[in-house]
């Protein structure tokens, strides 16, 4: 199945659930049998009857292989397994019910479907010399590569490529999905991500990002009573009327666009004025705002300021992480991956253990654009998401920003709302379809927003 707000792990997390497992009364080649049938499951329907290569290392990933194997050949498919390293432990067990044909690696027939038990969570170390040599060659014959719970040459935590990687057509996630299919060489080597707990007990503050569920206004509700947005404007105003428009139509009651004017027309539901602070539910500061000395001044002030932020583009630019930490009031940091190394450092490996590191140090609420869109808060939560790379376009952060002001202008809830906004980003980006602007982006937000009522 295709995972939904499900929990995202590291092989550490992984390991630890499957050991408690374990102490409850189960035995290893049952979760192991259990692994197989799943596999055999997704691999059959593949396959569409076609010959099968199954590959087995020497461990846990391995044995889930060879019962795969077995239980493909009971159903009638044409399958060989090409075996690297002695297997040990329960993958022995696994291996010796296997009386179907066996080859070493190095031999193994390229055939349409390729399923992939070589390594899985537990590689250390960069694949290279033959075996590198035969994931190259099989990648490049078959039609089609299922890895069983992580591409064989990704790690596990950051995704990060040890070696070269035998790229994935669908991967099948065994127990949680991995922080590895996320991050790094893992968001484009692990193809379609399917699930399969095996009815492992497995949590995690992090998670895979769910579709919100969202309120109509009510009968009584007004312009205000749904949140007044305030979007500062800068030396280029263009960006702070993209984040206007999003933010008014993202469900703010009504936007005030402040700062300076480049003569552009305005959408017909913003506003310009000077921001009432005693108004104001969220006020973004940064798209197009400009790095000079009055942009400085008007991010000092609204530093100081207690009302809740969103800060974007250039405001990233003019503020330190201390200054974050000062504040009393809620944020949120919408940065890129540029802005967030001079922030927070650049992120070594796993950039959702770097979103978390950074929000607990800011306290702020901090969404990581990028293939991979992290929000991560100062309480340890993140949701994961990855939105279609037709967003990577110009434009389409300031959208953001101004979806996530005004989700925070409507729930009051920093962590929610920017879970909310990028939702709804990614949602309208896939309803905008190919080539998108950014103009496209916030015109397909009301439908986004329709189907989470």
């Amino acid at each position: 199945m295709r995972p939904v707000d499900a929990p995202i792990v590291t092989a550490a997390e992984m390991r630890a659930a499957e050991a408690a497992c374990f102490a409850g009364g189960a035995s290893q080649t049952a979760l192991m049998e259990a692994a197989a049938r799943a596999i055999a499951r997704e691999a059959a329907r593949f396959a569409m009857g076609r010959p099968i290569t199954v590959l087995a290392g020497a461990g846990n990933n391995g044995g889930d292989a060879f019962g795969a194997a077995r239980f493909l050949a009971e159903q009638g498919f044409d399958v060989v397994v090409a075996a690297l390293g002695q297997a040990g432990g329960g993958a022995a067990a696994m291996r010796s019910r296997w009386s179907g044909a066996t080859v070493a690696l190095h031999e193994a027939p390229v055939r349409p479907l390729v399923v992939d038990g070589l390594f899985g969570i537990g590689l250390s170390r960069a694949i290279t010399g033959a075996p590198a040599a035969a994931i190259e060659r099989l990648r490049a014959g078959a039609d089609f590569v299922l890895a069983i719970d992580i591409a064989s040459g990704l790690d596990a935590d950051s995704g990060e490529a040890r070696g070269i990687v035998l790229r994935a057509d669908a991967t099948l996630a065994l127990g949680a999905v991995k922080r590895g299919h996320f991050q790094g060489a893992g968001i484009g080597a692990s193809g379609a991500l399917l699930l399969d707990t095996l009815g492992l007990s497995v949590d995690s503050p992090v998670r895979m990002l769910a579709r919100p569920r969202l309120a109509a206004p009510g009968a009584a509700d007004h312009k205000y009573t749904r949140g007044l947005v305030g979007v500062v404007a800068g030396t280029m105003p263009g960006a702070a009327r993209l984040a206007a428009g999003a933010a008014a139509r993202g469900g703010a009651g009504y936007v005030v666009l402040a700062g300076e004017d480049a003569g552009v027309p305005f959408d017909a539901v913003v506003q310009r004025a000077a921001i009432d602070p005693e108004r104001a539910a969220a006020v973004l500061v940064g798209p197009g705002l400009g790095r000079g000395d009055m942009a400085c001044t008007l991010c000092e002030e609204w530093l100081s300021s207690d009302l809740t932020l969103v800060l974007d583009g250039d405001a990233l630019s003019l503020i330190d992480a201390d200054s974050l930490r000062l504040r009393t009031a809620p944020t949120v940091l919408t940065p890129h991956a540029g802005e967030f190394a001079r922030l927070f450092g650049e992120p070594s490996g796993d950039r959702i253990a770097a979103a978390l590191d950074a929000a607990q140090r800011s306290g702020a609420v901090v969404v990581l654009k990028g293939a991979t869109t992290i929000v991560a808060s100062s309480s340890g939560e993140a949701r994961v998401h990855r939105p279609s790379s037709w967003l990577s376009t110009a434009g389409t952060g300031d959208v953001l920003a101004g979806l996530v002001a005004a989700r925070l202008a409507v729930t009051k809830a920093p962590f929610r709302a920017a879970c909310e906004a990028v939702w709804l980003h990614a949602r309208a980006a896939a309803l905008a379809g190919p080539a998108l602007v950014a103009d496209d982006l916030a015109m397909h937000i009301p439908i986004a927003i329709a189907e989470c009522l």
